[in-house]
């Protein structure tokens, strides 16, 4: 069942902003073969779902090599844009593979199709990032607390092969459209610059960062993904938090421990906490959502501190490459955080929490006691009147 619900949770991906900028690069590669196609949209899912899943058993080792990865696969997908909008630039590129080719039969270029298609696969595996959705971060969640299971690797792949297959039909339905555009020489001939510059402008889309922010667009996958994460299994959690009118000692703060490294501050304790009201916010270095509920947390955090407000925020990555501590600590040196930040790489704290949402905000009264949840933007004239009522309860 958990492996069904992640393959349609993959499937939803196509209605999401977020995988436009693989399409490009995907389907001005095969350019309509659809053999080609499903060797590719294969490799492409084979890939999401090995490196996703050693991210969660290996260390910082697997990071930069993904991170190396993804340069390369620009490079790479650059290289071949640059070919499709100019001939002296594929005959260039090509020369040595044509050299080759001259020597080998029909059979061995027919395969060599083939593994290009697979090479270019793989490829678009390392940058294919889906929207921050809660299917997606449920399994990461779950890969995190049970490292190295068989099941996380599974459900990633089905994820993966959902986002292939839904791509694999529509480039189905647009291969025989293609297919009879390219019979007209010169209509064929603006149709491969075409692509080539749907794929550079992919390429520059992914490699500026622009692409993350298609996530705000995102609506309707993220309220079917919700459903289905509803009903994935979960990480045992340590407490069930709910917020509450008054306090009660089921809904004291969760322990802290358990990240990478804290910056802007030592190790805190719901202990060293104790006659603070805290707020503390899930985020990620590269959710289009979070950035915009930054600048609210910071002026809270500078506005409330005297009165004593303490705000944590907590960056629990969805993706390999945000677990980079050092490209951490530029984007809290870049958005001005002067907060404490810890690094939830391992999801301890967000399993802690009992979290599955990026922004996710969770107010502590001095006691401890949590009185106020909220996920996502917005809504944020309650939250600041939650803080102010906070305040003035620690000081009665």
């Amino acid at each position: 069942m958990s492996i069904l619900i992640a393959f349609l949770g993959g499937m939803l991906t196509l209605l999401s902003p977020c995988t436009l900028p693989v399409i490009p690069l995907l389907f001005a590669s095969v350019r309509g073969r659809r053999g080609q196609l499903a060797i590719m949209l294969a490799g492409m899912a084979l890939m999401f779902g090995a490196v996703s899943w050693l991210v969660t058993v290996a260390s910082g080792w697997v990071v930069n090599l993904t991170l190396a990865g993804r340069g390369l696969a620009l490079a790479f997908f650059a290289l071949v844009g640059l070919s499709l909008l100019s001939q002296r630039v594929a005959q260039r590129l090509t020369s040595p593979l044509v050299a080759l080719g001259n020597q080998l039969n029909d059979a061995s270029s027919r395969q060599r199709g083939w593994i290009g298609s697979l090479l270019a696969g793989l490829a678009v595996g390392l940058l294919w990032a889906p929207c921050a959705g809660p299917v997606l971060g449920a399994i990461l969640s779950l890969g995190f607390v049970h490292p190295g299971q068989a099941t996380t690797g599974g459900l990633l792949l089905a994820y993966g092969s959902g986002g292939a297959l839904m791509l694999f039909l529509l480039g189905w339905c647009g291969a025989a459209l293609i297919a009879r555009l390219r019979r007209g020489q010169a209509f064929g001939e603006r149709l491969r610059r075409l692509a080539g510059g749907a794929m550079l402008a992919s390429v520059a889309l992914i490699a500026s960062g622009g692409d993350r922010y298609l996530q705000s667009a995102g609506g309707l996958s993220q309220a079917l993904e919700q459903r289905l994460a509803a009903r994935l299994p979960q990480p045992e959690q340590k407490t069930s938090l709910q917020p509450i009118a008054a306090p009660q000692p089921s809904s004291a703060m969760p322990s802290l421990a358990g990240g990478s490294a804290w910056i802007n501050s030592p190790a805190l304790t719901p202990e060293r906490l104790k006659g603070k009201v805290v707020l503390v916010d899930f985020w990620t270095r590269e959710c289009i959502n979070c950035q915009h509920t930054l600048p609210y947390v910071r002026d809270w955090a500078n506005k409330y501190r005297a009165a004593g407000l303490v705000v944590i925020g907590v960056h629990t990555p969805e993706y390999p490459w945000e677990r980079s501590l050092p490209l951490l600590r530029q984007a809290v040196k870049d958005w001005r955080i002067t907060y404490p930040v810890v690094a939830d790489n391992e999801y301890a704290i967000w399993n802690a929490f009992g979290n599955q949402y990026w922004p996710a905000h969770y107010i502590f009264d001095a006691r401890g006691q949590l009185r106020y949840t909220a996920f996502g933007e917005g809504d944020y004239a309650r939250k600041e009147q939650v803080i102010q009522q906070l305040l003035q309860e620690s000081k009665a």
